[in-house]
């Protein structure tokens, strides 16, 4: 067992983009390398980058907002309330087109870690 508080939390990454991410439970929160928990906000306007990963499994559960995903060739909303599992190696990017900020809970398995992010330029992904 591992119980996290917000004291104990590493610093928030704040991407160029406008995405905002809190790692609640994983490798940097608590050197668990099975799964991670983060609180993600993206204001408006913003994006994150079109990525895969080789190894880990996604999921995205929106807390406010609404988002906008493209998963390889499909586009479609995810409003509050909604879920989705992104599989490896499956290229996404999530992006707020709204006025307010977007605010989800993501979870991967096995815990996020720098190396199995791939970024994918924006003309690729088209």
């Amino acid at each position: 067992m591992h119980i996290t508080t917000k004291s104990n939390l590493p610093p928030v990454l704040e991407n160029p983009n406008g995405e905002n991410i809190q790692e609640l439970l994983g490798n940097r929160a608590g050197g668990m390398p099975g799964h991670s928990l983060a609180l993600i906000t993206i204001m408006q306007g913003n994006a994150s980058k079109p990525h895969y990963h080789k190894i880990s499994e996604e999921s995205y559960f929106i807390l406010k907002g609404e988002a906008v995903m493209k998963v390889n060739e499909q586009t479609f909303a995810l409003k509050q309330g909604e879920a989705i599992l992104i599989e490896p190696p499956e290229v996404h990017q999530i992006s707020n087109e709204k006025e307010e900020d977007l605010v989800f809970l993501a979870v991967c398995v096995p815990a996020w870690y720098p190396e199995d992010s791939f970024e994918v330029s924006q003309d690729q992904f088209a």
